[in-house]
């Protein structure tokens, strides 16, 4: 009698797209957030247990302060015209919609080290989804590619989040692909305001995107966004985005256009440092103009240790 032993080899991420199997799995990392987050005590952890809805509260009415209130919801304007002490009361937000607008352009498509921008983005998407699921949040989606725009309406049950997950993944895997010219290629603004005329309630928004391509119209519907709603801009970028290339000859070809540089010089390592860190800082000025979220999230390392605003 003879045996066959059966062999069964784990699936390993190749960086190239977001397998199905790796969204569902970063589900495994919402522990982490959570114990991280019960730590802190500033008023962005809030006084749930939550990734991201803040405090998590929502006014409610004005009442005599009591022993064991919180200072900080002391109202001082009552408090000061009624000559006794008077707190605000909150009542805690329930069913919560979440956003997340998804950047899966060509531009996303880059990347030198662990994985490309567009599957850092996509694995994010989905820590979101599943974060959104463990605070009974319905949780929705733009998925844009570049060309279409794909949407998904706020749920909360599992299934729906499957959908999302597939969803994700086959698009990832296609823009590898793609034949579309990036010249024609457009920016985020279309998923952006379809978000922006279309939402009905005070929500979170997540906008995961690298917004090298961002346009003006773009900004003016984040802008519009944060009347309205409580936004991230997520900031997806490679390591080389941050460090340049060792000294060296390199080529490089854009749009059938070949061009060979050296990096040794220190003039040059400068010039491309600071080329991308004011790339980088134009886009954080804008959003704490305009009270939005910002934080950067580097493709090389570990995505849920980066949530550090949420």
């Amino acid at each position: 009698m003879f045996f066959k032993k059966k062999i069964i080899e784990e699936k390993k991420p190749n960086g190239l797209y977001a397998g199905l199997d790796e969204l569902i799995e970063q589900k495994k990392y919402l522990p982490y957030i959570r114990s991280r987050h019960n730590k802190m005590t500033s008023d962005r952890a809030g006084d749930i247990r939550s990734a991201f809805k803040g405090r998590g509260m929502e006014f409610e009415e004005v009442r005599t302060y009591g022993f064991g209130d919180d200072v900080r919801d002391i109202d001082w304007r009552v408090t000061a015209r009624k000559g006794g002490t008077y707190t605000k009361v909150f009542a805690e937000e329930k069913d919560r919609e979440v956003y997340v607008v998804l950047d899966l352009s060509p531009y996303m498509v880059f990347g030198t080290k662990k994985e490309l921008k567009s599957v850092a983005a996509a694995k994010l998407a989905a820590l979101l989804g599943w974060q959104s699921m463990a605070n009974k949040d319905r949780f929705g989606l733009i998925l844009f590619n570049g060309v279409e725009t794909l949407v998904f309406k706020p749920q909360n049950n599992q299934k729906h989040l499957m959908a999302i997950l597939k969803a994700i993944s086959k698009t990832s895997e296609a823009i590898l692909t793609s034949k579309t010219d990036i010249n024609q290629t457009k920016d985020i603004a279309e998923p952006l305001q379809l978000l922006q005329f279309g939402i009905k309630s005070r929500a979170t928004v997540f906008v995961l995107s690298d917004f090298k391509n961002i346009s003006d119209v773009a900004l003016k519907s984040l802008v519009a966004l944060t009347k309205r709603c409580r936004v991230y801009c997520m900031n997806i970028y490679d390591v080389i985005e941050d460090t340049p290339p060792a000294s060296g000859e390199y080529m490089a070809e854009y749009n059938g256009e070949k061009l060979v540089f050296d990096s040794t010089p220190e003039t040059f390592k400068r010039a491309y440092y600071y080329y991308f860190l004011e790339k980088r800082r134009k886009m954080e000025s804008f959003c704490k103009r305009f009270n939005c979220q910002y934080l950067n999230i580097r493709t090389d390392r570990p995505l849920y240790k980066q949530l550090k605003i949420l």
